[in-house]
């Protein structure tokens, strides 16, 4: 894979299954971003999907980035960005 531009793309997430167009993933990227940074909020971390090359680049509020490539890359990176355990099962995240 090239680390400039991600060529070749990698496959789609199993939450883009049923994707009719490459808007509709695209959409679908956008938005499990946006469900990420709900959770990774509370504890400085924000998670961005540009929608351009593979991967969810994950930060600190201090500007600390890396990219990740898979959600399970991206809780044990977020782990580590934060410094303490993230459970994206907590109840306070379910309520909504």
């Amino acid at each position: 894979m090239c680390n400039a531009c991600g060529n070749p793309a990698a496959p789609g997430h199993w939450t883009e299954a049923g994707a009719a167009t490459p808007g509709d993933r695209l959409r679908a990227r956008f938005h499990r971003a946006a469900l990420l940074n709900s959770v990774l909020k509370p504890y400085g971390l924000s998670a961005h999907d540009g929608g351009v090359v593979p991967g969810i680049q994950v930060g600190t509020l201090s500007g600390a980035q890396t990219i990740v490539h898979t959600l399970d890359d991206l809780w044990a990176e977020a782990e580590r960005l934060a410094g303490r355990p993230i459970d994206p099962l907590d109840p306070q995240y379910l309520d909504d």
